[in-house]
């Protein structure tokens, strides 16, 4: 499961806190700043449990939400539908999901110059339940906008806070510190493999407006959890770190406002429309990408070291970009294929034969993420200083998202394809995630310079927006009569891309200077 807030796997200290034992906590700790109240969980500080639960939750109701989301659109009227266009509902699909890593800026800037981190947690969380519950109970395509704002805006504003909630439990030199961020990458899957599966369920069996009505039932009950508990938090995360003069508010208010007018303006003039919705958040993405590398290396404030880990960043956002692409087409492409070309009948013993929820194939990703994630991380820790550095990770990553969309054609002559074949193709995609996506956000926070510690991670989010609006953009060139060309042109390029990643691996080392 895609999670660019996930902390990188391969840093060394992974112990085990000597108050564990068995996985329970032999006793509380005294209370000190980064958890008042003394309690643990799981030998980790208390919050933690609070904020684990909450994202699990958040991932449960995004997840199984997005897992409806294209057929919801497609879906004739007649069958609970919106009857959209296909072509244009994966579009969408895809320029939300961009959306939400633009949108995850837009809540950084709240939290760092607004709000403070938890307040921006806590304001984002009720907007994608109210998100969701919209999309449950508005009508036709009203509620579809005001469900997609509402989520979209939301998750970017809670991706931008989450883990920096998690963050302040521990002090920099914690060594339970790796350790509490695998257990809450755990919450983030577990939210992510049980929500298609439930949703999707619910959908095929009662219609899509109760799977929308669960991901909102879902994500009220981590608020209500939230709510009652975030007092243990640490003071500091109230806190807010660079806070805006009040005589700049009706500005920023008038450039909030501005935008605002014209994107309406644009929409009602037909510049912007939902068929080219996905291409111009991709452009969008671009666009913001090109200023900000342009400010970070004409900045004087950055020395000569900086501003080569900079330049090196520039084939690793491509190479992001290019592996979210094909990456995040589970949720576009993926999911027609799962509706149009898979065979879902299952037999099951006592049972007969049963047809499997659509949603559910995307619900291999989370899975795989929970059983291969911990063999990854034992297999970094165990090689140490010998794993592969960084831009060589990228190289396989990518190639392996390449190679998973070549297995697509094998089958392309096969009527009904297996399940068992898409959830392989999805097994080799979640092995190159693990290749690249973990360690991705960690890099950034390395080559970030001292002067602007918030441009990378900037960058890096608007390289995940880029590829995920790329993956709708691309759905319009998808059909069952073009799958070979289709599957295997993307397939063959994203492995070239690769392979230029793994070329260029040494050079792009060398001007990381001394970041690994």
């Amino acid at each position: 499961m895609n999670s660019p807030e996930i902390p990188d796997p391969t840093s060394s200290t992974t112990e085990r806190p000597a108050a564990v034992r068995g996985g329970i906590a032999a006793h509380s700790p005294a209370p000190d700043s980064h958890n008042p109240s003394g309690r643990t969980f799981l030998g980790q500080p208390g919050p933690l449990a609070n904020l684990f639960s909450v994202e699990l939750w958040e991932r449960f109701s995004f997840y199984g939400m997005q897992g409806i989301l294209a057929i919801y659109m497609y879906f004739a009227v007649a069958d609970g539908g919106l009857g959209i266009d296909e072509t244009v509902a994966l579009g969408i699909v895809g320029a939300y999901g961009g959306s939400v890593y633009l949108f995850s800026i837009l809540g950084a800037l709240v939290s760092d110059r607004l709000l403070g981190a938890e307040r921006t947690l806590l304001g984002s969380a009720v907007m994608i339940m109210l998100g969701h519950i919209a999309l449950a109970l508005g009508p036709g395509i009203p509620g579809l906008m005001a469900g997609l704002l509402l989520v979209g805006v939301g998750s970017g504003g809670l991706k931008s806070t989450a883990a920096t909630l998690v963050g302040s439990l521990y002090s920099r030199n914690d060594p339970r510190r790796d350790a509490g961020f695998s257990i809450y990458y755990m919450g983030i899957n577990i939210g992510g493999l049980l929500g298609p599966l439930i949703t999707g369920l619910a959908q095929q069996q009662w219609g899509f407006h109760l799977g929308f009505g669960l991901a909102a039932i879902g994500m009220a009950v981590g608020l209500t959890q939230y709510v009652l508990t975030r007092k243990g938090l640490p003071a500091s995360v109230h806190a807010v770190p660079d806070p805006l003069p009040r005589a700049q508010y009706p500005l920023w208010a008038g450039l909030g406002l501005g935008t605002i007018v014209l994107v309406l303006v644009l929409v009602l003039t037909g510049v912007l429309t939902a068929h080219n919705l996905a291409t111009v958040v991709a452009a969008l993405a671009v666009l913001g990408a090109i200023v900000i590398f342009a400010l970070l290396l004409t900045s004087k404030k950055l020395d000569s070291d900086e501003r080569s880990r900079v330049v090196s960043f520039i084939p690793l956002f491509v190479g992001t970009a290019a592996f979210f692409a094909l990456f995040q087409q589970q949720f576009t492409v993926i999911t027609l294929y799962s509706d149009t070309r898979l065979d879902r009948e299952l037999s099951l013993p006592f049972l007969g034969t049963w047809e499997m929820p659509i949603s559910w194939v995307q619900s291999f990703n989370p899975f795989f993420i929970i059983v291969l994630a911990p063999l990854f991380a034992a297999l970094w820790t165990k090689l140490g200083p010998r794993q592969p550095g960084t831009p060589r990770k990228f190289g396989v990553g990518i190639i392996l998202m390449g190679s998973a969309f070549l297995l697509f054609l094998p089958m392309a002559s096969v009527a009904a394809v297996p399940v068992l074949w898409i959830a392989m193709i999805m097994m080799v995609a979640t092995i190159g995630e693990l290749w690249l996506s973990p360690v991705g956000l960690s890099l950034a926070t390395k080559l970030a310079p001292r002067a602007y510690p918030v441009m990378m991670m900037a960058l890096y989010n608007l390289s995940v927006a880029l590829g995920t609006s790329l993956s709708g953009a691309l759905a319009s060139f998808y059909s069952a009569e073009n799958e070979v060309a289709y599957f295997g042109a993307l397939g063959a390029v994203t492995i070239g891309i690769g392979l230029i990643m793994l070329l260029a691996a040494k050079p792009v080392s060398v001007a990381m200077r001394g970041v690994r």
